[in-house]
């Protein structure tokens, strides 16, 4: 969002907005020549700065890890300079802390930053540009320098200023009669003849008025005059803006660009023609071969045609062959597999047979059998011996209990 508005900025600047920082960047090299950055240079073995150093373009050489070096230093620089006690960074310290220092101690100078670090990292470019600038004029603030503004001598006499002023309102009026005419012309539907005898005609009586009377006699020296004409003549360039809305000027280009595009179509018309011949004839000579090649190998032709018949004959058959080997193949394994373990079962059923154990443990089984069979029997003894008492003792009882008469039965009568 940020960057959005940034660039809605740059839009309501204008479009020369986008070359702003060319003039930032010469601005700040003059700074920094009047703080005498050479003897910082001269420390470090570096090469002075150019005019557009740290300017992000395409059309500039740029080296991201040695401009960023040199923002660095000259930033920390320029922030001694400005009274602030910073301590310079070196090549290969850590690029964000270092420039969130940066940012800190430019803060502290009351400079508003509202664009992320991360935008002075490729050492290039406004916000470099912006840094820089701002922390040269802390430093000659520090130093006491400030800009004044230029003085421009005067050196013009009173008689070229009336000439000057005279030519001009001559100029002006002969350029409103032109225009009058011009609207009067257009009015009445006036030829473009008419037009220019009329403006040559007012041209004439322009320069008539211009001739002096009498003849001018220079009494000026000829070094002087030359070495104010050197002076003047950069600022002597006249720039004449035509009016794109008048049908005139359209009306000619288009008889320039018709003209234009006549001779450029008689140049090209021949030379396609030209191009269309020769076409023609390398695509005759290629037809003619093509047949003659035909013709010449038509039994060579043949010959291929019925190979490729048998090739494809052959494939088929070795398709099939393939086919019915892979299904032999596949009921071999199954076939193998299975007498892999028939193999198996008989292994095991030979090994048992060969081997004593299960006789052994047999044998073992019957001698544990007999003696749980002998323990049962002891066992079945003990319990009929205890019955036995049991029932002896219940009968004695009885036969006791019967012959048994108690006194209380046999009364008195005893």
């Amino acid at each position: 969002m940020a960057e959005d508005g940034r660039r809605g900025e740059e839009e309501d600047r204008g479009p020369g907005a986008v070359y702003q920082v060319y003039v930032l960047m010469e601005n700040l090299l003059e700074k920094l020549k009047l703080l005498r950055y050479e003897e910082l240079l001269a420390r470090h073995n570096m090469k002075p700065l150019s005019r557009h150093y740290f300017v992000s373009s395409p059309y500039l050489v740029a080296n991201p890890g040695e401009q960023f070096f040199m923002f660095t230093v000259l930033a920390a620089w320029l922030l001694n300079a400005a009274g602030r006690n910073f301590t310079e960074p070196q090549e290969f310290d850590e690029p964000n802390a270092t420039v969130s220092n940066i940012l800190a101690e430019l803060r502290t100078f009351g400079v508003k930053v509202d664009f992320p670090p991360s935008k002075l990292k490729s050492g290039s470019g406004e916000y470099v540009c912006f840094v820089l600038d701002r922390l040269a004029e802390e430093a000659l603030k520090k130093r006491g320098f400030s800009f004044k503004r230029p003085i421009y001598p005067t050196e013009s006499t009173e008689e070229e200023e009336q000439m000057e002023d005279d030519a001009e309102l001559t100029l002006s009026r002969a350029e409103d009669e032109l225009m009058e005419e011009a609207d009067e012309e257009e009015e009445a539907g006036m030829d473009l003849d008419t037009l220019k005898l009329r403006s040559t005609h007012l041209q004439q009586e322009q320069e008539s008025r211009l001739k002096p009377e009498e003849i001018l006699e220079s009494t000026v020296d000829a070094a002087e005059w030359s070495l104010e004409v050197e002076r003047v003549l950069p600022q002597l360039k006249v720039t004449i803006c035509t009016d794109n809305k008048d049908w005139r000027i359209h009306v000619d280009q288009m008889y320039q660009h018709r003209d234009g595009i006549n001779s450029s179509l008689q140049d090209a018309k021949s030379h396609l023609d030209k191009l269309q011949e020769d076409i023609s004839k390398t695509l005759e000579k290629v037809s003619s071969r093509e047949k003659y090649i035909n013709n010449q190998l038509e039994a060579q032709i043949q010959q291929y045609r019925s190979a490729q018949a048998k090739l494809r004959e052959v494939r088929e058959q070795y398709k099939q062959a393939s086919g019915g080997v892979t299904e032999r193949t596949r009921i071999l394994a199954e076939i193998s597999e299975e007498l892999e373990k028939v193999k198996q079962e008989m292994e095991e059923k030979g090994s048992s047979m060969s081997d004593g154990a299960p006789v052994v443990r047999i044998k073992q089984a019957v001698m544990r059998l007999r003696q749980e069979t002998q323990q049962m029997e002891v066992r079945m003894g003990v319990v009929e011996h205890s019955l036995l008492q049991a029932k002896l003792k219940v009968k004695s009882n009885m036969t006791r209990e019967m012959h048994h008469v108690p006194e209380s039965a046999t009364g008195p009568f005893s």
